[in-house]
């Protein structure tokens, strides 16, 4: 039997989980919500909810009598312009835990996304499975009663002490069976993804924070759709290096850019790291789209032809607005690429085009 107080707490969940999903295109852009996140739960604020009841007023004079014109007060003296100090509680911020799983739901519903089908299978995972079998040593919480019961009997029997007339069966130690498990190899389908950003003077503040919205509701999505996900960092300016989490997203350079020395370190990982057998991979690089003219293109779509494309479940290119940048890069990608699916592109003009680079990024279902 459910409580009312579990009812009605069902119906607040539900009135705000609806919310939610109402305003998650306005969520999504809010850098805000990333730094309440926990391990498995955001944080969100919502305004405050109430469920509907009656509220009585004073009902002076009846409904609907005396005289009146348009614009004319119901109550009070009509002097609305003029603030006051009041005595009633104002509209509150009310501040919801979500699950990441939920969050990851609503933003599959919300902009449609395909669940993805994985290709790579990641070593096998042993685990408990069902009670199959049975041993002579286990808790008592565990004890197989009817196979005690049968080697007792047995045991009686053989022993000539078993008296029909009188039928007790004592089980002694040595009759004992308890449950036991079994353990399964199961195959475990795991991904990694590899961000990959360039970090030269012309991507600011303002870009980073594009950067590092859009990365937490990839990571919430992709994390819905695998067991465990494996998140690497890689910045670049003219050279490239590992980093971690923090670093990527606060390092500022003041070099030149060169993305081809991105590319080769993410190559290296792959190569060295996650066989493609066994992972799926997902590498995405972010950038205001200049890039060293020395040949330096050439260099990266070799390497994305050679290296990265034919291994890789989706390759990724989000292109920043930037007022220093050139954003040449992704007209270069989309000139040599643009038969070739696993690589996408997407123009990201400031957080308003946050929401349609993730469809763009996660609706292929790879």
């Amino acid at each position: 039997m459910i409580l009312k107080i579990e009812r009605d707490y069902g119906r607040f969940r539900h009135i705000v989980r609806g919310t939610i999903k109402r305003d998650l295109t306005r969520y999504i852009t809010r850098g805000e919500l990333i730094g309440k996140q926990g391990e498995k739960l955001v944080s969100i604020p919502v305004h405050s909810i109430d469920l509907p009841h009656f509220r009585f007023g004073d009902n002076r004079g009846g409904v609907g009598q005396g005289e009146g014109a348009n614009g004319t007060p119901v109550d009070g003296d009509g002097d609305s312009g003029q603030s006051k100090a009041g005595d009633q509680p104002g509209a509150h911020i009310l501040e919801v835990e979500v699950s990441l799983e939920e969050l990851a739901q609503m933003l599959g519903e919300e902009l449609e996304l395909p669940n993805i089908q994985p290709r790579g299978k990641r070593s096998v995972v042993s685990r408990r499975d069902k009670y199959r079998s049975v041993r002579r040593t286990g808790p008592e919480s565990l004890r197989h009663f009817k196979r005690t019961y049968r080697k007792a009997l047995r045991r009686q029997i053989a022993s000539g002490t078993y008296d029909p007339s009188k039928p007790r069966i004592i089980p002694i130690r040595e009759d004992r069976i308890y449950r036991s498990w079994t353990e399964t190899e199961e195959p475990q389908a795991n991904a990694a993804v590899i961000y990959m950003m360039d970090v030269s003077g012309s991507m600011g503040d303002e870009q980073k924070e594009i950067v590092r919205i859009e990365a937490f509701w990839i990571d919430t999505w992709l994390k819905s759709q695998y067991k465990r996900v494996e998140t690497r960092y890689i910045v670049h300016d003219a050279a490239a290096r590992e980093v971690d989490a923090h670093t990527f997203y606060h390092l500022r350079e003041s070099g030149g850019t060169k993305i081809s020395s991105a590319y080769d370190l993410c190559r290296r990982m792959v190569e060295d790291d996650y066989s493609p057998e066994e992972w799926n991979l997902y590498p995405f690089h972010f950038s205001d789209g200049d890039n060293w003219g020395g040949g330096d293109t050439e260099i990266c779509v070799e390497i994305l032809k050679e290296a990265l494309l034919p291994v890789v479940n989706q390759f990724s290119y989000g292109q920043v607005e930037s007022p220093y940048g050139s954003g040449q890069f992704i007209k270069d990608l989309e000139e040599h690429f643009h038969d070739n699916e696993p690589l996408v592109t997407s123009k990201i003009d400031g957080k308003e085009g946050i929401v349609d680079s993730i469809k763009t990024f996660l609706g292929k279902g790879r």
